[in-house]
């Protein structure tokens, strides 16, 4: 149990039989009136974010999360099957668990957060930018840099991402596995 001016950024707590993350805290202090904690929290299961206050000294139910690194492998159905770095052992992670799903390749470390008392795998995050290399996309016409329009092009994963009339197919490209977005080529 931990009090609930205890819970900053990252912290894990079991509300209402359900696990949430803290995005956001505020520490807020009336001129009357008790002090309290102002919160946004993200379900783990299905990502809702809520806001809630608690009470200065409210005791909360937190969970110890774990989070190792793990090497992708291969694509079996609907699941990922993934390696431990240190022990080996392979585990399968839903798809829908993983942020950054559709841009991951094979041999990409990505971060499990696991609860720590259960051994249950709650979610996987890619690294927040990746390189990947365009199999295909439109080829690029010399000066077609003035506007900032943009063309799709399909990556290595199989993704499409928007990309700038200049980039060429066979180019490598760096994207935000967040959101999709073109970040820039690879020298």
């Amino acid at each position: 149990m931990i009090n609930a001016q205890d819970i900053k950024n990252g912290t894990c707590i079991r509300m209402d039989g359900e696990l949430y993350f803290c995005i956001e805290f505020l520490h807020v202090k009336p001129g009357k009136g008790n002090t309290f904690m102002r919160t946004k929290l993200k379900n783990v299961v299905d990502g809702r974010v809520l806001e809630r206050r608690f009470n200065i000294g409210e005791k909360l139910e937190d969970v110890r999360v774990e989070r190792r690194p793990y090497q992708f492998l291969y694509m079996d159905g609907q699941d990922a099957i993934f390696m431990n770095q240190e022990t080996y052992e392979q585990i399968p992670i839903s798809k829908d668990l993983i942020t950054g799903a559709d841009y991951m390749k094979e041999s990409d470390i990505v971060e499990v957060v696991s609860d720590a008392s259960t051994e249950t795998v709650l979610f996987a995050e890619m690294p927040v930018k990746t390189k990947l290399k365009i199999t295909y996309t439109e080829p690029g016409v010399k000066g077609d840099t003035a506007t900032n329009s943009l063309k799709p092009a399909t990556v290595e994963t199989g993704a499409t991402v928007r990309v700038p009339l200049f980039v060429n197919e066979g180019e490598i490209i760096e994207v935000d596995t967040r959101d999709g977005s073109y970040q820039g080529r690879v020298r």
